[in-house]
């Protein structure tokens, strides 16, 4: 769910682009966080704890904590609270400490 509209705040989202989160395709707009767009999409599970492997989900929003880290077009451990979203990306759900390829 995306505001539309505030009393105060104004929204310049720009045109609609495409990016695929676990393969599959997302819509979103080129001045959301990846975390936004996921948000808006229905997406609550971001991840999982390394130990433990409790779900994760959006926290601080600011790029302190690690509740928001994914796999980012290959590489792990990205916050996606703070990345832009581009067309195209990839990202996918990291699952125990982000090492790709086991």
């Amino acid at each position: 769910m995306r505001i539309d509209e505030h009393p105060v705040l104004s929204f310049e989202r720009g045109e609609k682009i495409n990016f695929f989160y676990n393969g599959q395709e997302i819509e979103a707009y080129p001045t959301e966080t990846i975390a936004a767009a996921l948000h808006a999409a229905g997406v609550r599970k971001l991840g999982e704890s390394p130990e433990l492997h409790r779900p994760r989900g959006l926290f601080c929003a600011i790029g302190n904590c690690s509740s928001c880290f994914m796999i980012v077009d290959g590489e792990p451990n990205m916050r996606v609270c703070v990345m832009k979203v581009r067309s195209g990306m990839r990202v996918e759900e990291q699952r125990g400490k982000g090492v790709v390829g086991i």
